[in-house]
């Protein structure tokens, strides 16, 4: 008889001691290869660097992170992403860094009630209109750095603007919020493609404009690409250039160097930002990644990986409740390497934004450095479209 008690408690036991050895499981799809794959390595960087700081768990449990490369490809994300859903049944999502990514997968992800939280994208469909209890735009709305930007262009008297941007969903969020910003009209509004190398017929239509200053907004190897051929045509010589953070980021600094000196940069963080959460983050990444500073996008996924974990304490552990999750991950409850950190209602950040300007510090190095705040606690404009 007592055989057959224990028998029938350890049979009891089974689904508990299931249920604690199940992994967390997290998709991260990366951008490795295409044309983000320069800000995608900044991005695993940062992902790695939290997981490897919490021991590979979240909030204490078991944790897989499930890391594929798909090049920036919407057709290749939508594939993993439904792989991730169906084969590897994860609990959160996170990775792509283009916006057309991004609003490629996140119906299937919403339609799942997989949580997806964004290190990098914030188209603003998904602010507006298309607001999902599912998404976390844990880094900005798209429009925020651009519109930093624009007030910067202003304050600083640039009467005769010409702005850039590739002709993709955050290329046109990135120059109508720009606009938004400056307040007055701008001279011209030019979109190149998507990867695009070789900016001669752009060069040629901004010295003929003869601005007092270009806008850019062309990540990872476009930047890299448009300012080696700005600086080699001479026009740094008579035109200032603004970008958000991502056009004038340290992966950029590292490619481009001392031409890049006094360019102006809008961004939602910056390395040398002065808390002790930021403080930390800035000291572990320069010691995991040989004296490298992070980037933005290194600093948003790090965030991203600390979010998941707080919120896997909050549930227990407890991952298939979805509505404990959403609610825990709504609280924010974590050390953001911003500081202070809370989402509106379309799960957007309300947060400060800063200008940035490049220059050469004491020990040599080309870098950024803080220099002012734009805004103090902005939200952003599509907030009003999204109906929960």
């Amino acid at each position: 008889m007592r055989l057959i008690r224990q028998l029938i408690a350890a049979v009891v036991m089974l689904p508990a001691l299931a249920l604690a050895q199940t992994p967390v499981k997290v998709g991260i799809a990366n951008d490795l290869s295409g044309p983000f794959a320069a800000l995608g390595a900044e991005a695993r960087d940062g992902f790695n660097l939290a997981i490897k700081q919490l021991g590979g768990k979240l909030g204490g449990q078991p944790a897989e992170f499930l890391q594929t490369d798909m090049g920036g490809n919407p057709d290749q994300a939508r594939q993993l992403v439904n792989r991730y859903i169906q084969r590897d049944k994860i609990d959160f999502f996170t990775g792509p860094i283009g916006s057309n990514v991004a609003l490629a997968v996140g119906p299937a992800l919403f339609a799942a009630n997989i949580p997806y939280l964004s290190n990098n994208p914030g188209p603003s469909q998904f602010a507006g209109a298309q607001c999902n209890d599912y998404w976390f735009g844990l880094s900005y709305q798209n429009d925020a750095f651009h519109e930093a930007a624009g007030k910067v262009a202003a304050d600083r008297g640039f009467k005769k603007m010409v702005i850039i941007a590739p002709d993709y969903p955050a290329g046109k969020d990135a120059l109508n919020g720009f606009k938004r910003g400056y307040k007055q009209p701008v001279s011209q509004e030019i979109y190149t493609k998507l990867g695009q190398v070789d900016y001669a017929a752009e060069l040629a239509q901004i010295r003929e404009a003869k601005p007092d200053a270009v806008y850019i907004f062309l990540p990872g190897g476009m930047g890299i690409g448009f300012i080696k051929q700005f600086v080699s045509a001479g026009l740094n010589q008579s035109v200032k250039l603004i970008g958000p953070g991502f056009s004038g980021d340290e992966d950029v600094i590292q490619a481009v160097g001392e031409p890049m000196i006094g360019m102006f940069n809008t961004a939602q963080w910056a390395y040398d930002l002065d808390n002790e959460a930021n403080r930390k983050f800035v000291a572990a990444f320069r010691k995991e990644y040989n004296n490298r500073n992070p980037s933005v996008y290194a600093a948003q996924a790090y965030d991203v990986i600390m979010a998941m974990d707080a919120a896997v304490r909050a549930v227990g552990g407890k991952v298939s409740d979805k509505p404990a999750v959403l609610k825990a991950l709504k609280a924010a409850d974590f050390a953001s390497v911003r500081g202070s950190f809370k989402y509106g209602v379309n799960n957007f950040p309300i947060q400060a934004y800063y200008v940035r300007v490049i220059e050469k510090g004491s020990d040599g190095r080309v870098t950024n450095k803080l220099v002012g705040k734009v805004f103090d606690s902005y939200q952003d404009v599509y907030v009003g479209e999204c109906k929960k």
